[in-house]
């Protein structure tokens, strides 16, 4: 019998609806980015931020002691302050977050670049750790679709078990329900790959071009992390420092022109140092009338680019005496963006395509 004709024989014995043996099943990109409340009112800003300071990679507190504080204090108050910050920045076009926007943009032009190398054998998706579009219900829209191989890239250059670590923790929950598993390769951190530093190197130059004069020193901003978690064995303040530094050396720069600092210090723990908000102030007091700030971590611009640095952070260092602020935006949907994670997909696809 040939090829052709046990594949017909063996669909005449499979149930309607269930995929057939040999038909060709695309391989599944699965981008997953950190998230965003659905509006920004209260209750739509209380269930994001629920789901969110739930995790127990975030607050690691025990739930005994973290949670009634959390679901009193935190959540009665807060959804008001982060749903205003919210709607300073928010797409009222399409009702939609920045990070909403700019990740469906993401998933477009990696979807382009994928398919010009690869053909239709791919199938290209994102998700989000928390709110919509959940990682459950994308990986069940992508295993519905035929895919049986699944490669799954967090959107965090540098790993943390904050970012990285739980993004893979909820795919796995969600492999946890079905009956049959796909095979899945996650992307590990790409901090220190050529073409990401390539693109941030790139939007550095784009940005001091276009400025009358250079700043004094550039800031590169991480979201920070309490200090405990780096001494409890995460890499992402090594990380974060080798990103810099890289950045630095494609530039071609001296140390004293790229300084590092942490953001976004939340509850009672010492967080990694300098805090920027701080660190600008500082800036300010010594002379540094210029700077300009960058945010390697974040592959796209959110509520703590856009409102966060533009906001408090441009704020301090203006109050302490500085006179001219500068933020460089996140490389978003940039070409040399795309170019370096198309590239860092691709060799995670390599051996099934």
């Amino acid at each position: 019998m040939s090829e052709a004709q046990r594949r017909e024989t063996a669909s005449d014995e499979i149930p309607a609806g269930h995929p057939v043996p040999g038909r060709s099943a695309p391989v599944g990109v699965l981008l997953a980015n950190l998230g965003t409340p659905d509006g920004y009112d209260y209750w739509s800003m209380r269930r994001y931020l629920n789901e969110f300071l739930s995790d127990k990679r975030v607050i690691d507190y025990p739930s005994w002691k973290w949670q009634p504080i959390l679901q009193t204090v935190i959540l009665g108050k807060r959804p008001f302050s982060s749903g205003a910050n919210y709607k300073l920045i928010w797409n009222e076009e399409l009702n939609e977050s920045p990070l909403m926007t700019i990740t469906k943009a993401q998933t477009a032009a990696i979807g382009a670049a994928l398919t010009e190398r690869f053909g239709d054998r791919v199938m290209v998706d994102f998700c989000m750790r928390y709110g919509n579009p959940s990682t459950e219900s994308v990986l069940r829209r992508m295993i519905d679709a035929g895919c049986r191989r699944i490669v799954f890239l967090p959107l965090y250059p540098q790993y943390a078990g904050a970012t990285v670590a739980t993004a893979n923790d909820q795919i796995f929950r969600a492999l946890m329900k079905e009956k049959r598993q796909p095979s899945l390769r996650v992307v590990p951190e790409y901090f220190d790959h050529p073409l990401y530093i390539q693109a941030l190197a790139g939007s550095v130059r784009r940005a001091y071009e276009a400025l009358d004069q250079r700043p004094d020193v550039l800031v590169a901003s991480y979201h920070g992390m309490p200090k405990r978690y780096v001494e409890e064995g995460d890499p992402y303040y090594c990380q974060c420092r080798k990103t810099t530094r890289l950045l630095r050396e494609s530039l071609g720069w001296n140390e004293a022109d790229i300084d590092t600092s942490f953001q976004s210090v939340f509850g009672p723990e010492e967080w990694l140092r300098p805090y920027t908000v701080e660190h600008v102030a500082e800036l300010a007091k010594q002379g540094k009338k210029r700077i300009a700030v960058i945010a390697p971590a974040f592959s796209a611009d959110c509520i703590e680019t856009l409102e966060e640095i533009q906001g408090e952070i441009q704020e301090a260092f203006l109050h302490a005496g500085g006179e001219s602020f500068t933020y460089i935006p996140c490389l978003n949907d940039d070409p040399a963006h795309i170019a370096a994670l198309t590239e860092v997909l691709s060799d995670n696809l390599a051996g099934w395509l």
